[in-house]
Formats: structure tokens, sequence, C-alpha cells
């Protein structure tokens, strides 16, 4: 064996007469552990909540969007969906009219009105799935029915069969002066997403219905939604969209319709993950102060071991070996156990509850009522790989003390 390698595997493993740096050996492997643990625990939850958002906010809207380049409308709406369906990439496309309103029940909300196909809505969103009443096929044209989120139902005090007035921003001159358009639509549906931007603000209407409303141009449409068959390629099936399209059309994917949303996530993650590697950093210092001390407490052995001849990088072999030994410990228990909670984490916080006898997260107050981990094996690697660099960062200026050690002072006392 390498004789520094085979001295300081001796170092670590020893009972040192000195028990107190074994302790601080201990608590520096103890911290390095709980610190990986720690970090690869928070980023798997993060993972796991940022996707749950990305799922519920991408169910019920488009991967992407067309629109008019010039105008508000789109009259041709039936061709950009013949030329985009030609994709293999794209799974469906369903025209949309969109607007802000007033919905009057037993009290009043804003609310944001979209107009839809109910026929090509369901190849787009989840929403069909996401009925808690009725179905999407109730909206037909010239009906005036309305689909309602939960929330918003409940907020203005309805339900199936009862009416809602709606208000829109559209005016008219009537001889009492100006007024805004208003209708009686019937509630024949409620859905139920778990999102409160859509729950509690959105309502649906047929497009036709829609149309008449806000004096559209009949056949006319706003955009149209696009579905893809792998969101997270969503920009760049876009992109290769376009030419096909041509130049009449603006294309936008879901990466810039919310783009605020996840570039808060982004940054979220990333402060986080910052913040929690600072509990590896600190267990990293223990280990430099362990080693200074073991360098002080082995300094006569240290001056021997240079007598017989052996060179300074020999010397400061030894005790990177033991420093690493520890820091390599430590990052392979917090590794395993990170795994292991991470895995099991919505199990762990259902125990946790029974014990005590609470709910973290209550479905009065949260949507997203259970906490489930996503994995990435590249944060996991660079969680390791930034512990274990650390480790060895910290054991090169007690090794480079140790390889100056004068013999002659080390030796004068004893």
């Amino acid at each position: 064996m390498n004789l520094p390698l085979f001295i300081g595997l001796r170092y670590t493993k020893a009972k040192r007469k000195n028990h107190f740096i074994s302790f601080i050996s201990l608590i520096s492997m103890a911290g390095i552990a709980l610190g990986v643990m720690t970090v690869i625990v928070v980023i798997s939850v993060m993972n796991g909540f940022n996707k749950e958002f990305q799922e519920r906010i991408l169910s019920t809207v488009s991967h992407a969007t067309i629109s008019a380049f010039k105008g508000d409308h789109l009259n041709d709406w039936q061709n950009a969906i013949d030329v985009v369906t030609q994709s293999p990439r794209v799974k469906g496309a369903a025209p949309y009219i969109q607007t802000e309103g007033m919905l009057q029940g037993s009290r009043t909300e804003g609310a944001l009105i979209q107009g839809v196909l109910p026929e090509f809505e369901q190849n787009v969103t989840e929403f069909q799935g996401s009925m808690k009443y009725g179905s999407m096929n109730d909206l037909q044209s010239g009906e005036f029915n309305i689909i309602l989120g939960t929330d918003l139902a409940a907020h203005l005090g309805v339900g199936p069969g009862e009416t809602v007035t709606l208000y829109v921003p559209e005016f008219r001159t009537t001889a009492v002066g100006v007024t805004p358009r208003l209708k009686r639509f019937t509630v024949t549906g409620i859905f139920e997403v778990g999102m409160y931007e859509y729950d509690f603000k959105l309502a649906l209407i047929h497009l036709e219905d829609a149309r008449k409303l806000l004096r559209i141009p009949k056949g006319a449409a706003e955009g149209v939604r696009i579905k893809v068959d792998d969101l997270m390629q969503a920009p760049q099936i876009v992109r290769h969209l376009a030419p096909d399209l041509g130049g009449f059309y603006r294309l936008r994917d879901w990466t810039q319709e919310h783009v605020n949303f996840f570039k808060a996530t982004r940054t979220e993650r990333m402060v986080m993950f910052i913040i929690l590697s600072m509990i590896v950093a600190v267990a990293a210092f223990n280990i430099l102060s362990t080693l200074v001390m073991l360098v002080t407490e082995k300094q006569s052995d240290v001056a021997i071991l240079r007598t017989l001849g052996m060179s300074s990088g020999q010397v400061m072999g030894i005790f990177m070996v033991s420093g690493t030994l520890i820091g390599l410990i430590g990052t392979a228990i917090g590794t395993i156990l990170g795994l292991i909670t991470a895995v099991n984490i919505n199990s762990i916080i259902q125990t946790l509850e029974g014990w005590f006898n609470t709910e973290f997260l209550s479905k009065d107050v949260y949507y997203i009522t259970e906490i489930s981990a996503d994995l990435h094996t590249t944060d996991v690697v660079t969680i390791v790989g930034i512990a274990f660099g650390l480790s060895i960062l910290a054991t090169i200026y007690p090794a480079w003390r140790a390889a100056r050690v004068e013999p002659a002072e080390a030796l004068r006392y004893e």
C-alpha cells in the first residue's frame, strides 16, 4: 500500500489519546452527511412542487398559441389548425376567444371568460377530466351555457341549473346613456383544477356565444391553442412550425406566456441551493479545524517520518487522506440518507402528521396537499461533487502546515 495512504488511514481509524479530536471528526462527518441529505431532499421536493405546478398549469392552458400577426382576430383559424396538425409533434389544436368580464350571482366577481369549442378543446386541455359536475359538451352554440370553477361558483353563490349575469367591456348606447353589454348564462358545469388562478378566476362559454357577445366577425377567433407531445420541447417545436405558417401568424409557447413564474421558481431554487450548501461549507471548516489539531498533535510523528526520509509531498498526502476520508464517508452517508428520505418523503410526512395529530398542508389553505419529490441525477451528482470538493479543499491548508514542520524544532523537547 502507498505509505501516505497507509498512515493516513491509520490516523483516521486508530484510537487516539486525544478523544476530543475524534469527537470533532465525527461532528465534521455528521455535518457533511446532514448537509448533503438536506440539500438533496429540499431540492428534490422543490423539483416536485415545480413539476406539480407545471402539470396543473399546463393541463388547463396551451403549450403554444397562434394569433394574428396584425389585427385582433384570426379569421382563418381553420387553416392554421390544418397546417399545424400535419406535424407529428402536435397532438391537438383548438380555437379560442378570451376576455375579462364581471359575473353576477348572489355576489359579483371579476373573471376571465374563455370562449371554446368543446369538440376541439378536449384535444388541448384537461378541463373534461377536471369536471366535478356536467360535461364540456354541455356548451352548445346559442344555448348561452357557462362552466365555472369551483371557488368562483361558491363565491357567486350559484350551482348547476342556476343563472349568472355576465357583463363584458363592450359598451352600447341606449336611451339612458352608455351601458355595458350583458347576457344571462345558465350554469351547466363546475370544474376543479386545483389552482387558485383557474378555480376562482376562470369561466368557460361556447366560442359562438363569446363571438356574439363581443361582436366579433362571424367565423373569427382570437387565436388557436396547440398541444404538443413534449411540453419541455415546446419552444423548439414552435420554431419548426413557424415557417409552415408563414409570416401572417404570431406564435408563442408556454415558456413565454408564463416566463415570470418559471423564472421566479428557478431563482428560488438556485438561492435555496446556495443557502443550504452553506451547511456543507461549515462542515468542511470543521474538517479543517480537526486536521489543524491533528497536525499539532502529530508534530513529533511527522518530524520522525521526515528524518526517515519522507518528503514534504508525502506528509501532505497523509493528512489529505485523513481529511478526504472524513468527507467521503460523510458525503456517502448523506447521499444514501437523502435519496431514501426523498423517495419516501410523502410517507414520512404522513407519519409525522399522525404522530403530532396535525396537517402540514391543509386543504383549506393549500391547493397542493401532498409533498412529492422529483429526483434529478444531475442535481445529486452536483451536490455530491460540491460536498466532496469542499472536503478536499479543507485538507490543503492543514496538510501544507504539516509539510512545513521542521524536525529539529518538533523534536527539541521530546
